[in-house]
Formats: structure tokens, sequence, C-alpha cells
């Protein structure tokens, strides 16, 4: 039995005396622990090597006692796994030297066997639940599969992906088959997951808000409500789509237990897009935390009060940025557990 079960229950919709809370990419490079670690090792030594994996996701929880741990890994290990090579090139970020731009290209992606190629990654879950000992549930994550498409074809990141939008509007059947591939390779990836023992799973759609709503009802949401469907009676699953406020009243109907919302949603569109009787996950912007700690807590209570205590996971808008102070940090964390409903 999880000890605080408090991000659980709100994944159930039950009632609560403060929402739970976590940051997205919690582990990682605002802390001194993580930096020493990234000196010594490269990114993808560090997501490949279990003891290292789970030494870090631990990390944001020693020194902060979050409601959860996120496992630390990348989205991009998916495509490495089919066969995509991925280079993490510092100070450019991913960078992938073949991009799929073609059926040619795409006769050359696996599905490929998830025991063999990610076997890694299950093996640093077995380790992270043995150091967080049953005290808080761990998230197992993918990115989406339009997201991680958009890596594949474009072969880096972008600020529109116009490579990888092109790619789907004229070529459209190549980017179908290229879709299901991934994900056909993500249902596998997040099942042995939570083989593995991770409590609740997340499906991050990054670049989703890249497409219009039109163009998202055919190259992104039908694949994550695949994975959705495959996965909702195994573990909870949390849908976040960053631009996506116009898919929201998909994602709460579609079998997730939660629905992520960015920051540029109010906590009431939110309620009111969602249909109101999901829980929802979210929304402080991440530069606000750069914001005096006292301004931050100020602005969690209210955001906490605008969502409600129930039914909702305070979190970011998205993932925490490298330069936030750790007594800003903190300073969120503790806004959320001194909260008095």
């Amino acid at each position: 039995m999880i000890k605080n079960d408090l991000f659980l229950r709100a994944l159930k919709g039950e009632t609560v005396d403060r929402p739970p809370v976590w940051m997205m990419r919690q582990a990682g490079r605002y802390l001194p622990e993580f930096m020493e670690l990234r000196k010594k090792y490269d990114f993808f030594t560090r997501c490949q090597t279990p003891e290292l994996a789970s030494e870090i996701t631990v990390q944001p929880i020693r020194r902060y006692g979050m409601d959860a741990a996120i496992l630390f890994s990348d989205i991009l290990v998916i495509p490495q796994a089919m066969d995509i090579e991925v280079e993490m090139k510092p100070n450019f970020g991913p960078y992938l030297p073949n991009p799929i731009r073609n059926k040619e290209d795409l006769q050359k992606v696996i599905v490929p066997n998830i025991e063999d190629t990610l076997g890694y990654v299950m093996e640093a879950i077995t380790l992270t639940k043995e150091k967080l000992n049953d005290e808080i549930p761990l998230i197992g994550f993918a990115g989406s599969p339009w997201t991680i498409l958009c890596y594949c074809v474009e072969g880096q990141g972008s600020k529109s992906f116009d490579k990888a939008r092109g790619f789907c509007f004229t070529q459209p059947e190549a980017a179908h088959q290229l879709l299901q591939k991934i994900t056909d390779t993500t249902i596998a990836y997040l099942k042995a997951k939570v083989q593995a023992g991770v409590n609740a799973v997340q499906v991050f759609d990054s670049w989703g808000g890249m497409l219009s709503p039109v163009d998202y009802k055919e190259f992104s949401w039908p694949y994550i409500q695949q994975i959705v469907d495959a996965l909702k009676d195994e573990a909870p699953v949390i849908v976040f789509g960053k631009g996506c406020w116009f898919a929201l009243r998909e994602m709460a109907q579609s079998g997730a237990s939660a629905v992520g919302v960015d920051w540029t949603c109010s906590a009431q569109n939110a309620r009111y897009l969602s249909g109101g009787n999901i829980t929802l996950q979210g929304n402080f912007d991440p530069a606000r935390l750069l914001s005096p700690p006292d301004k931050i807590k100020e602005m969690v209570t209210q955001m906490i009060r605008e969502f409600g205590k129930d039914r909702y996971i305070v979190n970011l808008g998205h993932g925490i940025l490298p330069t936030i102070p750790l007594e800003n940090a903190k300073a969120f964390i503790d806004a959320v557990k001194e909260f008095k409903g």
C-alpha cells in the first residue's frame, strides 16, 4: 500500500483535505545534485543506466517531498527503440540525423520488442520503487504519437514543425502509418511500465497545439485515444496537451483519469471546457516560478481556490525551467502542503 496516496485519490475524484502536488520535469536540470551527475554522464547514459535514472527520479522527492515521483527518462527513447537514431547535442537539444521523410524511410522503422530495447526503463522502475519504499506513487510517461512524429520527421526541435506538418499534409498515408507504429510501440511500452510497477501514466502531447483543431482530430487525438483505451483498465492515465484547450472536451470524455492544462487556459475555462466532472492537473506558468517566493505562495493558493481542492492535482503548465531558484520551487510545493480549504 502507498502511504501517501493523495495523488491516486485525486485521480479517482475522491474528496481530499488538500490537492496533491508534483512538477513536470521535477527530476532534473534545476537541481544542483542533478547537475553534478550531468557533468559526469551524457544525457542518454543517464536515461539508459537504471541506477542513475532511479537516483535522479528520487532527488527532488528527498529535497521537497512532492506527492508523486515521475520516472526520469525522455520521450525520445521510443524512436530510439524503433531503430531511429537520436542524439542529444549539448546546447542544441535532440538531433535525429536520418529523419523520416517518405515511404522508403518509413520501411526502416520497426515496432520493437520492448523488453529487448527498453528493458533498462523497467529496471529503473524496479530500483526506483525500492527507493520510494511505497511512500508515494510513481508516474511513468510517454510522448504522444504526434509529438514523437514531430521529432522523427523534423529531425530536431522547432518552433513550428513545418516539415512535420508538411509531411502529414502531403503524405497523409505515410504519416498515419508512422503514427500507428509509434502508437503500437507506445502502448506496449506503457503496459510494460505498469507491469514493472508504475502507479499511473501520463501522455505528453507537447506539440499538439501546433495543429489546428481539425488537424488535431486527424493526426493526434485518435492515437492518444488508442493509448487511453489500451491502458485505462490497467492504470490511471493522465493526458496533457500543450496548447490544446480546444480538445479538453474530447480528453475529458476519453476514459482518462485526469487532463493536464497549460497556463494559457484559466481554471474557470478548463472546468467549463472539460465538462466539470474530471480531475484536472496544472497549470502554473513555469516562468512564474521566477517570482519572489511570497508571490508564488499567494498565486498558488489562489490557483487552488479557482480550480477547487477536489478533482485537482497542482502542477505547472509545462516543465520546470532550469533557471528556477531552489527556494522558489520549495515555495510552490510548500504552498500546496500548507493549503487550508
